[in-house]
């Protein structure tokens, strides 16, 4: 029996999650919400992780039922992400490391995504769609390694997302995400866009001009609500997400899709992925927020499965990269 402690403080998002074996014991999360119309800095994400981590970490142990003389192992996100919530997290589990004397493993915050939503639906070997505020990427495993088909040459499709919200002072609580999907089910009107793939890549910042530059005028005039605004940013980036993720899956032969990230808890990307899926005779993989938003619980589950092959970073190796590719990792625990 193996229990790992999680940490995750990339974004805007403070989790910890205890994971026995698989099993998910606790996984409380906090998040940093901004003023409407506005992001979240870097300075200010790190000191509301600082402000809070101490109290989840007495959190996350109380709902498990267990204390810290248990737990084997601590793990944390060592990248991709914002460098000052990054350090203020993996400062913590340093200092937690030698107080407890427990080892540690530095875990890639993607591949944390892809082998919890692998525990979670139980997908063996699937394609995988990989979105979120600072990650667009279709990923499949080759090799002992999660290989980069393709992915965005500029920003994130959340990212994009999230700046349109604020175009149109859309709340971020929840998230601006959550609030354009719910605008775009009352879309009705479809405004044509640029459609930017590239390969097996795709770019998403010249969409975000296109829309930015118009909405006011747009709106101004009545020709089209917010709902339709949101409704068609929504269908032409996720269409291009679709086919990216379609074309890597001919290419591996695969028959499972996972998706995984927080635009992942998208219900009408879900609808739409599922619908190809559907047609090449495939199976969609996907969760729901618990798990698709950046949560501990995921840190905890990559870390557990590196853990069992005898991996474990160093104390002085524990640093932080904000540029951590998901390539780069060595996948000791699949064959």
């Amino acid at each position: 029996m193996v229990i790992a402690m999680g940490f995750e403080g990339s974004a805007n998002k403070l989790g910890i999650g205890i994971i026995k074996d698989g099993e998910v014991l606790s996984n409380p999360r906090r998040t940093f919400i901004t003023p409407p119309g506005t992001g979240f800095l870097p300075n200010e994400t790190a000191q509301h992780h600082q402000l809070h981590i101490l109290n989840l970490v007495n959190e996350a142990l109380t709902i498990a039922g267990i204390s810290s003389n248990e737990v084997d192992v601590l793990c944390y996100t060592k990248g991709p992400g914002m460098a000052p919530p990054l350090m203020s997290v993996a400062v913590v589990v340093r200092t937690l490391a030698q107080l407890w004397e427990k080892p540690v493993i530095g875990v890639n915050h993607c591949i944390g995504h892809i082998e919890m939503g692998r525990t979670v639906t139980g997908a063996d070997n699937p394609t995988v769609l990989y979105v979120s505020g600072g990650n667009t990427q279709v990923i499949a495993y080759s090799q002992q390694r999660y290989r980069i088909f393709g992915e965005t040459i500029d920003i994130a499709v959340g990212n994009c997302l999230d700046r349109f919200a604020r175009v149109l002072k859309l709340s971020n609580d929840p998230s601006p995400g959550f609030n354009i999907e719910k605008l775009a089910r009352d879309g009705k009107k479809f405004l044509p866009m640029p459609y930017s793939v590239k390969g097996m890549d795709v770019a998403f910042s010249g969409i975000l001009s296109f829309i930015e530059e118009r909405a006011d005028n747009l709106l101004a005039k009545g020709e089209y609500t917010p709902e339709d605004l949101c409704f068609s940013l929504q269908e032409t980036v996720f269409a291009m997400l679709v086919e990216i993720t379609e074309r890597a899956m001919a290419h591996c032969g695969s028959r499972e899709v996972l998706l995984v990230g927080g635009v992942g808890c998208n219900l009408r990307l879900q609808e739409m992925m599922g619908q190809m899926a559907a047609e090449r005779g495939a199976m969609l993989h996907a969760t729901d927020d618990r798990y698709c938003i950046d949560n501990g619980a995921m840190i905890a589950q990559a870390g557990y499965c590196q853990y069992l092959t005898g991996c474990t970073t160093a104390l002085e190796d524990t640093f932080v990269t904000q540029r951590f590719r998901t390539d780069e990792v060595f996948v000791s625990w699949r064959s």
